[in-house]
């Protein structure tokens, strides 16, 4: 999985323009990762997404689909935006990246062992909501039996 910045994003804009690069404008960008317009505002409001301008229409590079990509998948996992940002910024085209690597690290273990205990404690409550269930039914069927034998 590759981070990059958003400094490099703009950096690299005229490039890709030059390069014949496929642009998707902000509708397209929404529908194929399935956000909203006001999501890809919110994000390039927050220096995670930094799409070219022509005029007042936004046109979203290959790197900006990639930075979405990673946005929507630290979302998935739970990740804040900020902690997001933090790693996508540390991208560096010419560097080893070990800083962002282990920062990357660092807090995937970190949300690992937050998941697994909200997975334990929803495991837990499931658990219990079954228990309850069961007991219900019992009684429920207790209730039921008299009721139709001595309708009989």
């Amino acid at each position: 999985m590759k981070l990059i910045s958003a400094g490099e994003t703009a950096a690299n804009t005229n490039m890709s323009a030059e390069a014949g690069e496929d642009l998707a404008r902000i509708g397209e960008m929404a529908k194929k990762y399935g956000v909203t317009l006001r999501t890809l505002r919110f994000y390039e409001d927050k220096g995670l997404l930094n799409p070219q301008r022509d005029g007042s229409t936004r046109l979203y590079t290959r790197r900006d689909k990639a930075r979405l990509k990673l946005i929507l998948l630290g979302r998935k996992v739970g990740f804040s935006l900020r902690d997001v940002k933090q790693m996508m910024d540390l991208y560096d085209p010419t560097g080893s990246n070990t800083k962002q690597l282990k920062l990357a690290l660092d807090k995937s273990e970190k949300q690992l062992a937050r998941l697994q205990k909200q997975k334990a404690l929803i495991d837990d409550a499931i658990n219990e909501l079954s228990g309850s269930m069961s007991a219900v039914r019992q009684m429920l069927s207790e209730r039921s039996a008299p009721q139709a034998s001595a309708a009989s």
